[in-house]
């Protein structure tokens, strides 16, 4: 699959914001502090395209993206890129702001076709598996990505992995997606997951 185009369209702070196209919509769920920039700017083969930035909580807007690719499953969708939960140097009236526009967009939005839950590989928070939670309370069935899987020691990998896949209390069967922005390693699994969920 070839990706013709990837651009930011976008930022909503607001639900009337939001676009009115009807074109398909992912989003991207995830704390502050797992990457998430990261693995869309790899995920689109784009360097900058999602701001990253060493501070978390930088993305403070929904961010919307218009991606255009070869597979006519998913020949145009948004990437959609949420605030960041969890962390706790953003002020309380910042999150408060954010709190209502997420809920909202993750409830109402009638384009939006699944949600992508970003974790981190070596730590998984209890926020992390109550957000998976409420997203199935929902009726998601997000996919879920473990992040900065490069930094497992190849000896623990394996152990790590099985260990983030209970304490998110995922079935036998549910994926998890090791993903390293810095070896490229899940990024094929992961486009290969959102064909998937396109085509249900």
């Amino acid at each position: 699959m070839k990706i013709f185009a990837a651009e930011f369209i976008k930022s909503c702070v607001a639900p009337e914001q939001f676009p009115a196209d009807g074109t398909p919509e992912i989003a991207f769920v995830g704390r502050s502090n797992v990457g998430k920039s990261s693995v869309i700017n790899s995920l689109l083969n784009r360097r900058d395209l999602a701001k990253t930035s060493r501070t978390p909580g930088k993305t403070r807007a929904v961010n919307l993206f218009l991606v255009s690719t070869s597979d006519p499953v998913l020949s145009q969708f948004y990437l959609v890129d949420l605030p960041g939960y969890g962390f706790a140097k953003v002020s309380k009236a910042e999150r408060a702001r954010w709190a209502p526009l997420i809920e909202s967009y993750l409830t109402e939005r009638p384009s939006l076709l699944g949600v992508v839950l970003l974790v981190e590989s070596r730590v998984v928070t209890e926020q992390d598996r109550q957000t998976l939670i409420w997203l199935r309370a929902i009726g998601h069935r997000p996919l879920v990505v473990a992040t900065k899987a490069d930094k497992l020691k190849p000896s623990e990998r394996v152990r790590l992995l099985r260990q983030a896949h209970r304490d998110l209390g995922l079935a036998d069967g549910e994926m998890l997606i090791p993903y390293s922005v810095v070896t490229g390693d899940g990024r094929d699994r992961l486009w290969g997951a959102l064909r998937d969920l396109a085509k249900t």
